[in-house]
Formats: structure tokens, C-alpha cells, sequence
């Protein structure tokens, strides 16, 4: 059988019905995030074999029933790889069933992590995981409390700030590990930048990159989990999966974490976290969220004082180094991303 491989412009109705059809029959609806798709065609032009990418993501493979065993999937996958050094992507990731982890592994891929039977984390380096755990940074001093919190920071508030400060006030050390993916309005090198400008009255606060490994909402797939709430449930339990790893290597016996009583998507997967850090024997610590003049304080706030140039509101809920960089010409382009933007409040 000669076979064709075709790239699937998004405007391609009849390419893109194909490939949903393709991806149905395997339970797999068609990815909203997705940058570049495949298919595979017989002699005949019809559809085998399909896959997609996302940023350095591989993602949406199904092979037709008819065609399974001919090594089609070993061709997409490698098409899809070249399309990614092409773009300068080396360091790939891939999210998949669980069973068919095995046929990745045969193609070079490394279990990260796993969540519930349903998905598993992989990668395309042996020891990438492995050697991010061993470069993070450790205390020089003996810890006898370590906490770890989360955050995307987008961008730094006073909520964050008291958050952080609580934590460094009832433990030893601080592991704060920002989201280091760059699917935020605040890219990640301003996020990481006032994060550390914002804690770096507190010794005891160690600011980490979270690298490719602490997965958002953007990223994590939602192509083979049947509902919305299933989809940020999965998101929750993989995440933690690889958190459970992290936490292992810096000896966190506590995540903290802010009250969410707006975000769907936080608070659910702050109940999930709960549950889950329990049975690792880590404390789950829900902080109510700080306000200000009776009003919750929220990077979403910050966002849309931004956007409506609220700018005596903004200072009001921002530390100094935050406002200092909103108010600085460097912060210019941003500004006028957020003012740009039709949607800065997240769900």
C-alpha cells in the first residue's frame, strides 16, 4: 500500500471531517488546541492514520482499525517529530491512553507519570524528568518543615504575596514553583521576574521554574475524557502525579493553597488535590484569599484593572515591585496585550 501524508489546514472542511471521523471511532474528539495536523492516506485517498501537535506537544492519534499493525503510527509520530525539530522543538511531550503507552515507548517516549488509569505523561528524553528533580534547588540548611506552592502569577498580587508570606512564616522553607508555560497574557520571564522581586524580603522562599513538567489548562489535553469536569479531574490527578515525585525529592510535607471561590476550574481541582496530598501524607493548606476594601484580591482583578486603565485600583492590590514594573515603559507591550485581549478573566 503506497501511503500519503498530508498536512490538515484548519480551513480544510473536508480533511478536518476525516480526521474527526478517524478520531471518533478511537473515542477521541478532535483537540481545540492544536497548531499543526496529519493524515495518512491509502492509495485510494482514503484516511488511515492521523496525529497533531501543540506547541511541543504530540497529540489526537488514531489509526483505522483496517490499517492497525502496519506500523502506520510509527509514521505519523515521525513525521510529527520532524515537524517539531523543524520548528526548533527537541524536547517533546506527548499525552496518550494508557494502553497504548507501550507503542510510544517502542517509538522513544518515557513515562513521567500516570493519573487513574486513563492518561499517561510522556516524554521524548530517557532522564528529563529524572535530571530536573536533581537541578532543583535544595536548602543548605536542614529543613524540618518544607512547603511547596503552585502558581501561574499572572501577574503577581498582594493575594500571592500573602500567601507566600503565611507559608514562610509557619515552615522552615518555601518551595514556590511558578508555570513556567507561556499560555499567560504575562509571559513567564515578567511572571518569574516579579515573583522574585515580590518574596525577596523572605530568606526562606526558594523561587523554582516549574520547567515542562507542572501542566496548565491550555496545555492538558481534553481530546479522550468524555466531559468537562472528567477532563479537569484528569488534568488534577496527572499533575499530581508528577508533584507527588517532586515533592519526594524536596521532602514537602505541606502545598498551600489559595481559597478559590470564583474559578470551576480551581476549585475542583483543589478538592481533587485535597484528597489525593492526604493520601501521600501531605497537608493540604487552604488560605482564604486576602482582600481589600472588602473585595477578593485576584490576578483576574489585576487584569481588568489593566485593561479598563484602573490604575489607582491596580496599586491598590499589587505589591510595589508589580506596580513599578505596570508603571515602567518596558511593561508597554503587555499592557497593550491585556488591553487587546477579549477575555481576562479565567474561569
Amino acid at each position: 500500500m503506497g501511503i500519503v501524508i498530508s498536512q490538515i489546514y484548519p480551513n480544510d472542511h473536508r480533511g478536518i471531517k476525516q480526521v474527526k471521523v478517524l478520531l471518533e471511532k478511537e473515542g477521541i474528539t478532535l483537540d481545540k488546541n492544536l497548531d499543526y495536523t496529519c493524515c495518512l492516506y491509502d492509495d485510494d485517498y482514503n484516511p488511515v492514520a492521523t496525529g497533531s501537535c501543540f506547541g511541543n506537544t504530540l497529540r489526537c492519534f488514531a489509526v483505522s482499525k483496517d490499517h492497525q499493525g502496519e506500523g502506520l503510527l510509527n509514521q505519523v509520530v515521525s513525521h510529527l517529530i520532524q515537524i517539531q525539530f523543524e520548528r526548533g522543538n527537541y524536547h517533546l511531550f506527548l499525552y496518550t491512553k494508557c494502553d497504548s503507552a507501550k507503542f510510544f515507548r517502542d517509538l522513544g517516549f518515557y513515562e513521567i507519570a500516570r493519573a487513574d488509569n486513563r492518561v499517561v505523561f510522556m516524554e521524548n528524553r530517557r532522564t528529563g524528568f529524572r535530571d530536573y528533580l536533581k537541578k532543583l534547588e535544595k536548602p543548605v540548611f536542614e529543613s524540618k518543615k518544607a512547603a511547596a506552592i503552585v502558581m501561574n502569577a499572572n501577574p503577581f498580587t498582594l493575594g500571592h504575596q500573602y500567601l507566600v508570606e503565611k507559608a514562610a512564616e509557619e515552615n522552615d522553607i518555601v518551595h514556590l514553583f511558578v508555570v513556567s508555560e507561556d499560555a499567560s497574557l504575562v509571559p513567564f520571564a515578567v511572571r518569574k521576574k516579579l515573583v522574585q522581586e515580590g518574596v525577596a524580603h523572605l530568606p526562606n522562599a526558594v523561587v523554582h521554574e516549574s520547567g515542562p513538567y507542572i501542566i496548565s489548562n491550555a496545555t492538558f489535553p481534553s481530546y479522550f475524557l468524555k466531559d468537562e469536569e472528567t477532563v479537569i479531574e484528569g488534568h488534577a490527578r496527572l499533575d499530581l502525579a508528577v508533584f507527588f515525585q517532586i515533592a519526594r525529592e524536596l521532602q514537602i510535607c505541606r502545598r498551600y493553597v489559595g481559597e478559590e471561590p470564583f474559578s470551576q476550574v480551581t476549585g475542583i481541582y483543589n478538592r481533587i488535590m485535597k484528597e489525593e496530598l492526604k493520601k501521600k501524607d501531605i497537608d493540604c493548606i487552604v488560605v482564604p484569599r486576602k482582600e481589600k476594601e472588602g473585595t477578593i484580591i485576584s490576578a483576574s482583578t489585576v487584569r481588568q484593572y489593566i485593561k479598563n486603565m484602573q490604575w489607582e485600583d491596580l496599586k491598590k492590590i499589587v505589591p510595589d515591585t508589580t506596580w513599578n514594573y505596570f508603571t515602567s515603559a518596558e511593561a508597554q507591550k503587555i499592557i497593550a496585550a491585556i488591553q487587546n485581549s477579549d477575555n481576562v478573566i479565567h474561569y
